[in-house]
């Protein structure tokens, strides 16, 4: 099945994304912190959600910072959320960015070993660093555009001579998309920019994160991005699900946060 095809039936699901942010030290009491006890959790968050939400997001760098067995646990939780949520997009959060050969075992790397259905994309090393990761239109790529964290004003909000820097990779990316396979990070923080992005983008679908801990505008990115049938953007929420309880009822807490945000999603939507 086609990436496009993948996103369009997870996006009428529910377009809420709960990212795997998953830390050890962060664990609630009454699960053990070590890498074992993160696969724990990590199932019982996917056992509590996957039916409120259209993606999941496990961000790299939390497993990888825990070694082979960070990995592991990595490989494992992919492998559980295809077993208990076959229909759920999993979108690894790993920002590559290189060139030729290298980007391309990236890919197989993610896709094919892994078994992730997409990648965020850090663009600066140009459409080498993108394209092998599109190639095949089963498998999808989100672009960092207008990222929602403080240092985005460093590059991304340059001025040039036609237009901002994350104008021009949004540009980039409209060239690139032959597969219909390729989305772009918009941060919720970044609102006021949103629409003019999402106006030169089109139909290309949004990975949106913020919402929640970053304090992003979750009407803003409901509002601006709903096309009359569902909302074309995978809205992220980590830490405010993960992390809504420190307790044993860690797992009730996170699906009633991510009930919430369901039902303030559906509330937005119906005043649209």
């Amino acid at each position: 099945m086609r990436f496009a095809e993948k996103l369009e039936m997870a996006l009428l699901r529910s377009c809420v994304c709960v990212g795997l942010d998953s830390v050890v030290e962060k664990l609630p009491s009454s699960i053990q912190k070590d890498p074992e006890g993160l696969l724990q959790f990590n199932k019982a968050i996917v056992d509590a959600t996957y039916d409120l939400i259209g993606a999941y997001k496990p961000n790299f760098a939390f497993y990888e910072a825990l070694g082979r067995e960070g990995w592991s646990v990595l490989f494992e939780t992919i492998g559980y959320i295809r077993k208990v949520s076959p229909q759920a997009l999993i979108i690894a959060d790993a920002k590559r960015g290189d060139i030729g050969n290298t980007s391309k075992m990236y890919a197989h790397s993610i896709f094919r070993e892994l078994g992730a259905d997409a990648v965020t994309i850090n663009p600066y090393m140009g459409r080498d660093s993108v394209l092998p990761f599109v190639e095949d239109p089963q498998f999808g790529a989100f672009v960092l555009g207008l990222t929602s964290n403080a240092g985005s004003v460093d590059i991304q909000q340059i001025s040039t001579d036609t237009g901002f820097v994350y104008e021009h990779v949004v540009r980039k990316a409209l060239e690139w998309n032959k597969h219909d396979n390729i989305g772009l990070v918009v941060g919720a923080t970044k609102d006021v920019d949103m629409r003019s992005i999402r106006m030169a983008a089109g139909k290309m679908p949004f990975l949106i994160p913020g919402i929640g801990a970053q304090g992003g505008n979750l009407e803003s990115a409901v509002m601006l991005n709903f096309n009359g049938q569902y909302v074309d953007a995978l809205i992220n929420s980590s830490r405010s699900i993960l992390y809504a309880s420190s307790g044993p009822d860690f797992a009730d807490a996170a699906k009633q946060a991510t009930l919430n945000l369901v039902r303030e999603i559906q509330e937005i939507k119906s005043r649209i």
